[in-house]
């Protein structure tokens, strides 16, 4: 019987117009009301997902958790408390942003309570609207003003696979430090502690709650998923998940993102 399931929002829970699609929303609401545990697991603040979190009556809910940051954070969502985290050091986070400025890349720096975007364009604030509420633009290049602030995750904004490939490569040989390193919604690579990712946090959840890993479901599309699609009891990749997610997952949905894919999940394998 399983017990707890994770979800990924971009692209997997949420459609193509940033949406919960109804069918979701009940499917949903009806495994909760039978005692599952129903989790955003995701890249984003766990402060960019209150209105999702209110259209599935998980907003401010006592033992209701949200998995954040690509797994730098853990939070209850009563109070927003915060119950683990995994911050990268200034240093490393520093080192990232110099070598996203040398490159001119739109970078986003995440704090535990905020998002700093330097270089922003048109394009990239369209894609975050609806999905991130505020952030607050970096008007330098240089992050020196944030040295005593709590960092948690650095992505770069790369549209080229290839060149986001090149980038890792240049990361793993020039920065001595452990780094979770993955790319998302086809435009992003990521950057956490080698402590942070996805299932670790998944599996970490489930030990606080007494589930056990064949008790969790975990649903996703891309690369940030994988280490949860592969801790999880049942991995399960949305039909419009990449090869990779594809390739490791359990079961793949008939339905995409757009069609309710969660919903799929949740019915064959909960209700």
């Amino acid at each position: 019987m399983y017990k707890l399931i994770a979800c990924d929002l971009d692209e997997t829970l949420l459609n193509d117009q940033k949406k919960i699609s109804p069918k979701n929303v009940q499917a949903i609401k009806k495994a909760v009301a039978q005692g599952a545990f129903f989790v955003p697991n995701t890249g984003r603040s766990f402060l960019t997902v209150q209105d999702n979190l209110r259209e599935l009556g998980l907003y401010q809910q006592e033992n209701s958790y949200v998995i954040s940051f690509n797994g730098g954070a853990i939070v209850e969502n009563q109070g927003n408390q915060i119950l683990t985290t995994n911050l990268l050091p200034f240093e490393v986070v520093k080192r990232l942003f110099e070598l996203g400025v040398k490159n001119n890349y739109c970078i986003h720096v995440y704090s535990l309570d905020k998002l700093y975007i330097w270089n922003i364009n048109s394009e990239e604030i369209n894609y975050i609207s609806g999905r991130v509420a505020e952030w607050e633009e970096l008007e330098e290049d240089n992050i020196d003003a944030l040295a005593t602030t709590k960092l948690v995750k650095i992505i770069f904004n790369i549209e080229s696979k290839k060149e986001r490939a090149t980038i890792e490569e240049e990361v793993l040989r020039d920065i001595d430090y452990s780094l979770n390193i993955t790319f998302s919604s086809d435009r992003y690579i990521e950057f956490n502690s080698a402590k942070a990712d996805k299932g670790q946090a998944l599996i970490k959840l489930g030990k606080m709650l007494n589930i056990q890993e064949d008790e969790i479901i975990a649903i996703g599309d891309s690369g940030n998923d994988l280490a949860m699609i592969k801790a999880a009891g049942l991995g399960a990749a949305v039909a419009n998940a990449h090869e990779l997610i594809k390739e490791n997952a359990d079961v793949i949905t008939s339905n995409d993102n757009n069609n309710s894919a969660v919903a799929e999940v949740i019915e064959k394998f909960i209700l």
